[in-house]
């Protein structure tokens, strides 16, 4: 007889994060995480740095200049955020609070893996809806929302594909779930999207009582080592978040350096222009070679060989160059390969190896 955990947490398989390294070659060039394609802003690094001597000295438990910088940047009461340590830990501790043994929790088929593995963590029934060419399928969830549902969670730009869902259908989504349901909007890539009349949730937020908006400093603020992440939530949630989450969840670093990228100038500006004129790029290159590309909204592209050996061997012929792209197989999607928007050169390189690689 050994000790056993809960039954739920059997069935769930380790995250496996984006590959970094390939035995034998030299130069790498990662692509299969989506992170910044600039690095962290100058002014977080000096943060970063800055904080070393300070390591031995607990950071402030309540995140208030944190906070108060978050709520200044996006119009938002700070009293109405928390900090977490990635957005990761933040939809755990919404998962747990909220569902558990007996619960449901309701997510498209290819959305983010860790509300699978959380949900089944916290021991919850995970109910994965059929969608619409790589889309949320809003009349899909509905009907999939029963009477043990207190969880949906919809990513929107939907990490890995790419794919968003125009407003109303957000708003449809929330109408047509009763009140005792939390819908939580991963909006971790919501600084890429350029479609006009997009919101990354805050609307819905105030305007629902039962809606939380997840996003983080991972993506287009470099920081994804420093783990940080944020949500705004209505003042019942917050209250629920600051009762279960650790009393000192984010590490002083990484708070100041998220309060110092916040400030630089200019960063998310030109890191937008640079994905939106890469992400363009790429994807018609790609498809000019006679490769599906889907369409994005995020700072990477969902690529489509058609079949899953031919989405191999040219996983194959990326690795033999020093790229390392992400294998969708894990997401259900196994034709498909997810590469990361990267700096000019590695955007180019990835385009030259892809056009050989079909013209074999």
């Amino acid at each position: 007889m050994s000790v056993m955990p809960r039954p739920s947490i059997l069935s769930v398989e380790p995250y496996v994060g984006g590959e970094s390294k390939i035995p034998g070659v030299n130069r790498i060039v990662k692509l299969s995480s989506n992170e910044g394609a600039f690095g962290p802003p100058p002014a977080a690094i000096a943060a970063i740095q800055a904080m070393a001597s300070e390591a031995h000295r607990y950071p402030d438990g309540g995140a208030k200049a944190m906070r108060e910088a978050i709520g200044a940047r996006f119009g938002l009461d700070p009293a109405r955020i928390v900090v977490g340590n990635g957005s990761d830990e933040l939809i755990a501790l919404l998962i747990l609070a909220y569902g558990g043994e007996g619960t449901e929790l309701v997510m498209s088929a290819h959305g983010f893996m860790m509300y699978d593995i959380t949900g089944r963590w916290a021991g919850c029934r995970i109910i994965k809806v059929p969608e619409r060419g790589l889309c949320a399928d809003i009349d899909g969830m509905l009907a999939a929302v029963g009477p043990r549902t207190r969880l949906v969670f919809l990513a929107n730009p939907n990490n890995p594909t790419g794919s968003i869902l125009p407003q109303a259908e957000v708003d449809r989504l929330r109408a047509g779930l009763r009140d005792d349901i939390l819908l939580v909007l991963d909006s971790a890539y919501a600084e890429y999207v350029t479609r006009p009349g997009y919101d990354a949730g805050a609307k819905l937020v105030d305007a629902s009582g039962t809606t939380v908006m997840t996003r983080t400093f991972s993506k287009i603020f470099g920081m994804g080592g420093m783990r940080l992440g944020w949500c705004y939530a209505p003042a019942p949630v917050i209250d629920v978040l600051s009762r279960v989450r650790g009393p000192f969840n984010v590490n002083a670093a990484a708070m100041a350096a998220g309060i110092a990228a916040l400030a630089q100038k200019g960063w998310v500006e030109q890191s937008v222009a640079h994905n939106t004129e890469w992400r363009g790029k790429v994807a018609a290159a790609l498809e000019a070679a006679g490769i599906k590309v889907w369409p994005s909204e995020g700072n990477f592209l969902l690529v489509d060989f058609g079949t899953p050996a031919k989405a191999k061997a040219a996983d194959d012929s990326l690795k033999a160059r020093g790229l390392i792209v992400r294998a969708m197989g894990g997401y259900g999607l196994p034709a498909c390969l997810r590469i990361t928007i990267g700096t000019a050169e590695e955007c180019t390189m990835v385009i030259e190896a892809l056009t050989a690689f079909m013209h074999g």
